[in-house]
């Protein structure tokens, strides 16, 4: 992992959708989808983004691809700031940061041939001149992704999800981009599919220096392939550190009960699962005080009127939670022993 300048730094990131109340009326609430997030990828490192769905992380993916304007903040690519820029000023960046979605079939124009897919982004951003390059470019791709080139011909209803989903992460490969943001990419797939396409996303991180943000909530995958961990609540991080802190010793009750849910590989291992009471709060009037404080089993007064701030627990490791406040011996956090996940390892290299 590179100890100079992140490729990609985040500040403060608010996006609120306002809702109007009719035709003729003002905006009357807003949904408080981002809420004030920061973080940083460095070059090459993997960064995931988890949390239960609704939390903000697809959000977070697009407002950082610039598809919509945010409300406040700083999205920065390797020193420069981007969310402010034109769209005539955005354009040569945005080789530079390429997105793999979710759905392989609907991301892909039905209309085209996987070539003219491949094509597109190399002679959009000139990557290759004339046909002849830009053929010998396309091929190279397939090859890099585990794909036949004689498939180059054939139109995308004709592959299976993984197939499309290769095609996908090679047309985000074809500009030569140094980040990609994989949105749930492997989540429509099987469960064979999706070591494959992990497999292969750590292949290629490997062989070309990428840095990739990885929105996910399968956290068994993200154990197998990530650096770091952000966890994500209603708009907000409440806890990031290294995958060996986030999944060895949580900080924070939202984390330790999504880490609950997965099964451990040693059926002799008994853990406790923890059940979290009511549903996430709804994000257009979030409870006041600590996001959580509805659903937290140690939640205690303080929770209900003050919103704590991620503070240090270790070397890189943050979380959001006043329990740390407590002495030691009183807080529950500290007690918790958290069993490896259940990844298949066999899946994976």
């Amino acid at each position: 992992m590179s100890t100079t300048q992140p490729i990609l730094q985040v500040n403060d990131l608010k996006k609120h959708y306002p809702i109007r109340g009719g035709l003729l009326s003002g905006i009357t609430a807003n949904v408080y989808a981002v809420d004030g997030i920061s973080f940083e990828i460095a070059k090459g490192e993997t960064l995931s983004l988890v949390g239960e769905s609704g939390c903000g992380k697809s959000t977070v993916g697009k407002a950082i691809l610039r598809l919509f304007d945010i409300t406040s903040g700083e999205v920065v690519l390797d020193g420069q700031r981007i969310d402010q820029l034109s769209t005539g000023k955005l354009r040569p960046l945005r080789q530079r940061v390429q997105v793999v979605f979710q759905d392989p079939f609907s991301s892909l124009n039905p209309r085209m041939r996987v070539r003219d897919i491949l094509a597109e982004p190399i002679t959009n951003f000139g990557i290759a001149q004339g046909k002849e390059a830009v053929t010998e470019r396309t091929m190279a791709l397939m090859d890099k992704v585990g794909l036949p080139r004689d498939a180059v011909n054939r139109w995308p209803h004709e592959f299976s999800g993984g197939q499309r989903q290769r095609i996908g992460i090679a047309r985000a490969l074809a500009a030569e981009p140094e980040l990609i943001i994989c949105d749930e990419a492997v989540s429509a797939l099987d469960v064979s599919v999706k070591a494959q396409i992990v497999n292969l996303l750590c292949d290629l991180q490997k062989e070309l220096g990428l840095a990739l943000l990885f929105i996910s909530h399968d956290l068994a995958i993200v154990e197998h392939m990530t650096h770091r961990v952000a966890v994500m609540y209603l708009g907000k991080i409440v806890e990031m550190g290294t995958k060996e802190q986030i999944f060895g010793a949580p900080r924070h009750p939202y984390t330790v009960a999504l880490l609950s849910a997965v099964p451990v590989p040693d059926p002799k291992i008994r853990r406790e699962r923890i059940l979290l009471k009511g549903d996430v709060p709804s994000p257009i009037n979030p409870p006041k005080g600590c996001r959580f404080n509805t659903r937290c089993p140690y939640v205690f007064d303080r929770c209900r009127t003050e919103e704590p701030a991620l503070r240090p627990m270790a070397q890189g490791h943050v979380a959001a939670c006043h329990l740390h406040d407590l002495p030691a011996e009183d807080n529950p956090l500290l007690k918790q022993a958290v069993p490896a996940l259940a990844d298949d390892r066999r899946q994976f290299r």
